[in-house]
């Protein structure tokens, strides 16, 4: 890729594991698992592909280590597991839906010592969307019902904007992973501590999930429209998608600018051009490959 070559690696600030990478070994429940490929490691998290196939183990796991390096100087190993214990909730409450891999047992090293801040899910073989792909009849109506759902069980997927999260198995079935940042607005078995209506708290979560949902269903149409090659006229954005973009595009560009100035990314900083591409960008060709 253009630029790729002038870059340097991330320094240890960011990345999730700091100077570590992801355990060459690692036990899924009583299994024994074998790292074979780095996915991607970014600032949040950094995302493994391990191969079991012994002692019953089943072929494939993705292995997702939440953040525990410092930052500056300040411990996170705290928020790596807050935000394992949390994906890993989102996964076990959605576990009967279809686009939903199947959340995996606890990950532990390979001496046993516990790894609170990982989580494992079952390898989904395919593709991110794009428009090469091919897609089974009923791809979107699938996702659309399983959005649906996944609302009226009070969660918002708020991540789909981002293609590489939804995956095409081989089987041309569509597949959501990576529920890093999903809004869950109720717990399983639970209720608002007061009254709906006597609560100003709960009155502005529930403006909050209703915009959230309200964006999941406009990202999906969006993509729809950019991959069946749409011309009609154009879905206008929520609102609060609208508030979003002024504030995340020029962070986002900071933050480019300042991976630019790190010598990490090169020319207008897109992802692509760093030494070490997510698997969701990778090849020469930037054709996406498996489910990141």
């Amino acid at each position: 890729m253009k630029g790729r070559f002038a870059t340097r690696p991330r320094p240890a600030l960011f990345r999730a594991l700091g100077r570590q990478d992801p355990p060459r070994i690692v036990r899924i429940g009583n299994l024994c698992y074998k790292r074979q490929e780095v996915f991607k490691h970014d600032s949040w998290a950094a995302t493994a592909l391990y191969r079991g196939g012994e002692d019953g183990a089943p072929p494939r796991a993705v292995c997702k280590f939440h953040r525990v390096a410092p930052v500056c100087g300040l411990p996170m190993h705290w928020f790596g597991v807050w935000m394992a214990q949390r994906e890993r909730q989102l996964l076990a409450r959605l576990a009967d839906l279809p686009v939903v891999p199947r959340l995996l047992p606890a990950v532990t090293a390979e001496d046993g010592t516990s790894l609170p801040h990982a989580i494992a899910r079952e390898y989904i073989p395919g593709r991110p969307l794009d428009r090469d792909v091919p897609l089974g009849p009923d791809f979107f109506t699938q996702l659309r019902h399983a959005l649906a759902e996944m609302h009226r069980r009070g969660i918002a997927y708020v991540d789909l904007h981002k293609r590489e999260n939804i995956i095409v198995g081989w089987n041309g079935q569509p597949y959501l992973v990576d529920f890093q940042i999903s809004w869950n607005h109720r717990w399983e078995g639970s209720g608002p501590a007061l009254p709906v209506g006597q609560s100003w708290t709960w009155r502005l979560a529930e403006r909050v999930f209703s915009a959230l949902c309200q964006a999941d269903f406009y990202h999906l149409e969006k993509h729809i429209r950019r991959v069946q090659g749409s011309r009609g006229p154009r879905i206008p954005p929520p609102e609060w998608v609208r508030w979003h973009r002024a504030v995340a595009v020029p962070f986002r560009e900071l933050r480019r600018r300042l991976l630019v100035l790190c010598g990490i990314r090169s020319g207008r900083g897109a992802a692509t051009t760093e030494q070490f591409v997510e698997v969701a960008f990778r090849s020469s060709d930037t054709v996406r490959s498996a489910a990141a």
